[in-house]
């Protein structure tokens, strides 16, 4: 009875890996070959993500059975926390953009939160693996992190309104990050 309940375990895990990480193989793996410059590197890279993701989505399914049991987990139950304050506005990164436009955006990133945002949102490395890999303090990794992705996403925005403009016609502007000559 055990077994046949970790097999059913392991078969819900197994679709929902499929069903929400490997859409994002491609992705993935389209800017690891960006990173690495090199296929065989890329590949290598992108199965070690792929398989940490598994075991990942494993180890959650297999929480989540132990704090059900327990009478502990409750989906849907809403945080006792109360949310009264007000947050800024920070507008949505546009759907319909293409992996150009999105890597042009990161390269004219600093190096610094370069670094930090494809250790941490493309290797999916933690906080702590990533302050190792850089030799920094992983509060400096979060703080890079925080600040690069709200330039990237700042960049992001423009790009789209620029692309945005010159499909309804209306004259190119310059690009984010660039600079016209005068």
């Amino acid at each position: 009875m055990f077994e046949d309940s970790r097999v059913h375990e392991m078969a819900g895990a197994w679709s929902t890996f499929e069903r929400e990480v490997l859409p994002h193989a491609d992705r993935l793996f389209r800017m690891t070959m960006w990173i690495e410059r090199n296929r065989a590197d890329a590949e290598d890279a992108v199965q070690e993500t792929m398989c940490r993701h598994c075991d990942r989505f494993i180890d959650m399914s297999r929480e989540r059975t132990a704090a059900a049991g327990q009478g502990t987990f409750h989906p849907g139950q809403r945080s006792r926390r109360s949310h009264c304050g007000t947050a800024p506005f920070v507008p949505p990164v546009p759907q319909d953009l293409t992996d150009e436009l999105v890597l042009g955006c990161l390269r004219q990133l600093p190096p610094l939160f370069q670094e930090v945002i494809l250790l941490c949102d493309v290797e999916d490395l933690s906080y702590k693996e990533a302050a190792e890999a850089l030799a920094i303090p992983i509060g400096t990794v979060m703080s890079r992190l925080h600040r690069g992705r709200a330039q990237l996403r700042a960049q992001l925005v423009a790009a789209d309104a620029v692309f945005a403009g010159l499909s309804n016609g209306e004259e190119p502007a310059s690009s984010p990050g660039r600079v016209e000559a005068s």
